[in-house]
């Protein structure tokens, strides 16, 4: 056999070697991918909170009382955190049931006695003579009233109520994952980060750097300029509902404040503040606070919003409106921090591009 053909035995083995491991490694990855699909979110949205809250992580270690006591100060932010999402809705749902509970025996009553027309709707305009019959004919009696609400009574309004349970009781357990996994990172946050880095600038070089600290940027921005909006937004608003003489401005305000973070979300706690004020005959009240409230949604998340996101890494106006909306169309609420962290690294690429364009011309 001719010598030169006996010296790639050699450097084929080693091929399929490298094929091989490949191939294991590929098949590996893929089954983890398999198994932990469902957890994909949770652990995307453990991350995006631990890379927003990143800098109180490191100014609380840095703190006199716990100096260096990663454990602590893991678990003290993270039960923070917990206590700051869970704390406002435990109080809403305690509400909620309570005011359900007394819906449940007033309509007990109303099948009893039937529910008499408001005040207000025969004076509305046009249409009040008409909407008061129909009340009179759907609600106005004892008959009338059983055969309306009968439908709340029934096992379908219980099967409603099983599955909001059960909802609820999943998105709970969700939660409690998200931060446990949230501990994790806090704990071992600098060496992941480290590790991330690393095998980023192996693979990419130190562009791949670049491209994660400009990712990272716009996680910590998109978060900061939802909490800023929802902030002011709920202040605002919440002085809205106060002249309009509503009931608990301090509260809803700051549902109104937790909604705004969403995109146009905050429309639907004023608007129904709204029809509560029209229901009660305050017509004037009811236009000016939701036209009050269109304003501020309107130059809140089409012009500000975007300004504070886009100032962060830079990133044109259009692009970060675009990878908002586009970011919860594709992926839901999570989208809101992946589509302009996507717009980001995007955009650095296609500086890049232009650059090097610019360096060979």
């Amino acid at each position: 056999m001719p010598h030169h053909f006996s010296n790639l035995y050699p450097v084929m083995n080693d091929l399929l070697q490298i094929r091989a491991r490949l191939s294991a490694v590929a098949i590996l990855l893929l089954l983890g991918g398999w198994v932990v699909q469902g957890f994909l979110p949770l652990l995307a949205w453990a991350v995006v909170l631990a890379i927003s809250t990143w800098p109180i992580y490191n100014r609380l270690l840095a703190s006199k009382e716990l100096h260096g006591k990663v454990t602590w100060g893991a678990v003290a932010l993270t039960l923070f955190i917990g206590a700051l999402i869970l704390a406002p809705l435990s109080y809403g749902l305690v509400k909620l049931f309570a005011e359900a509970e007394a819906l449940g025996q007033w309509l007990m009553e109303a099948q009893k006695t039937g529910i008499p027309p408001p005040d207000w709707l025969e004076a509305m305009p046009m249409i009040g003579t008409s909407a008061k019959e129909f009340w009179v004919k759907s609600l106005g009696s004892k008959e009338a009233a059983n055969s309306t609400l009968h439908w709340l009574s029934t096992s379908g309004a219980l099967g409603y109520t099983k599955v909001f349970a059960g909802q609820l009781m999943q998105r709970l357990v969700s939660f409690l994952i998200i931060l446990l996994v949230l501990l994790f990172v806090y704990q071992h946050g600098d060496t992941l980060s480290r590790q991330v880095l690393a095998s980023s600038r192996r693979i990419f070089g130190d562009i791949g750097v670049r491209y994660l600290l400009h990712a990272a940027a716009a996680v910590r921005g998109t978060v900061n300029g939802m909490m800023l909006i929802g902030i002011v937004k709920g202040l605002l608003l919440g002085v809205g509902y106060h002249l309009a003489g509503l009931g608990h401005p301090a509260i809803l305000g700051t549902l109104t404040g937790i909604f705004a973070m969403i995109p146009f979300a905050a429309k639907l706690i004023f608007g129904a503040c709204s029809l509560v004020l029209a229901a009660e005959s305050h017509f004037t009240a009811a236009i000016v606070l939701f036209s009050y409230g269109m304003v501020l949604t309107l130059i809140a998340d089409n012009y500000v919003r975007p300004v504070l996101i886009g100032n962060a890494v830079k990133l044109p106006f259009i692009w970060t409106l675009l990878g908002i909306f586009g970011g919860m169309e594709a992926f839901g609420l999570l989208g809101l921090f992946l589509g302009p962290t996507l717009m980001a690294v995007l955009m650095s690429i296609w500086r890049d591009w232009i650059e090097d364009i610019g360096k060979s011309a």
